[in-house]
């Protein structure tokens, strides 16, 4: 290795553990809080986002061959278009997407790193993460904005034999579970598509869900594949039923008709997600009881914490079908104009190194 490049690494180090002064930290490097950045960005603010995984985690725990259900000019950012010889984009050119604008702009992405707390206040925050080894370090900033969605906190069933191996709370690909036999819980559109994937390549698919039918919201192209399925005994569908407990070969159900016992070797338990409240109330945001909006004003989306900002799905609280990428990538305009606004300075110096 050239003196230069471990020189180069050095200082990469050495910039990633110092407790440097920001003007805005984005808390969730997905599509809304990139969107946040580049429009801070711009406005001459000294950003940086801190993300848990890797730039997009959420989209990058979609399954490996999802679609959009919308239009590559709705999923773009920072005035880039999308350039996808699809009419609906594949998950894998979303990511491409993504990052080829996070390398247009030079955005500074701090990956794999979790925030654990935020001390302080407006102008003089104090966050604090944790890189995936341990290690803890601290980042000053003026202002932060909160984009982190919901994808990553799964809505668990609480029931006996959920933590066991067999059970996971999101769908990838269907290989592994050629010749078994998988239950898949849920009847909205990420238990649909995974039912049909799983079918389709050798999986003998029980769904289960508690509503009477499939739910109509579920895509259009989607719902009648996986109704006529269910109509031909192609998948196993029990309506009106719970899932009571998983057992290691089997899963005990509750059907309208009494208790019912069905071999099985999987689980996909895709009973939808929710945004991190605990998170958000510890940072003293309130919200309200019934859907758990978090307060915010609607023009420049600050948070009743004063210089903590909310961007994307989370201002929905737990109706998390009012906003996704389409809507939310426009935050980034309202909460950089407000926050330009407020600071005295569009640029400020970094602090000395503690």
């Amino acid at each position: 290795m050239c003196a230069k490049k471990i020189e180069m690494e050095e200082q990469a180090a050495a910039r990633r553990h110092s407790a440097v002064r920001f003007d805005v930290l984005v808390i969730g490097a997905g599509p809304t809080g990139l969107a946040c950045a580049i429009e801070t960005s711009r406005r001459g603010l000294r950003t940086v986002l801190v993300e848990k995984g890797c730039l997009c985690n959420s989209l990058f725990h979609y399954p490996s061959n999802m679609t959009f259900f919308t239009t590559p000019e709705l999923l773009e950012i920072g005035d880039i278009p999308f350039p996808s010889p699809n009419q609906k984009p594949t998950r894998d050119e979303a990511l491409e997407y993504y990052r080829k604008v996070a390398e247009h702009y030079q955005l500074d992405a701090r990956q794999y790193e979790t925030v654990l707390r935020v001390e302080g206040a407006d102008g003089e925050f104090r966050v604090r993460v944790e890189d995936r080894f341990g290690r803890e370090q601290s980042y000053a900033t003026r202002k932060i904005v909160i984009a982190t969605g919901y994808y990553d906190l799964p809505n668990y069933l609480k029931i006996p034999g959920e933590a066991l191996s067999k059970v996971m709370h999101y769908y990838d690909a269907p290989h592994p579970y050629y010749d078994m036999d998988v239950v898949v819980i849920g009847g909205k559109n990420s238990a649909a598509i995974a039912a049909l994937d799983l079918w389709r390549h050798g999986a003998r698919v029980t769904l289960v869900h508690r509503g009477p039918r499939i739910h109509h919201h579920v895509k259009y192209w989607v719902l009648p594949d996986i109704e006529n399925r269910i109509k031909a005994g192609e998948v196993e569908a029990y309506f009106d039923t719970r899932v009571t407990a998983i057992r290691e070969d089997s899963v005990e159900l509750q059907t309208p008709n009494g208790p019912k016992i069905v071999r099985n070797d999987f689980v996909f338990a895709l009973t939808g997600y929710h945004p991190d409240f605990d998170f958000l109330e510890s940072l003293g945001v309130r919200m309200d009881n019934k859907d758990r909006c978090p307060e915010c004003d609607p023009e420049s989306l600050e948070s009743n914490v004063p210089g903590l900002y909310l961007a994307g799905v989370i201002i929905a609280g737990s109706r998390t079908n009012e906003i996704f990428i389409e809507n939310g990538r426009f935050h980034g305009r309202q909460i950089a104009a407000d926050i330009a606004a407020r600071l005295d300075e569009a640029v400020t110096p970094a602090m000395l190194e503690e």
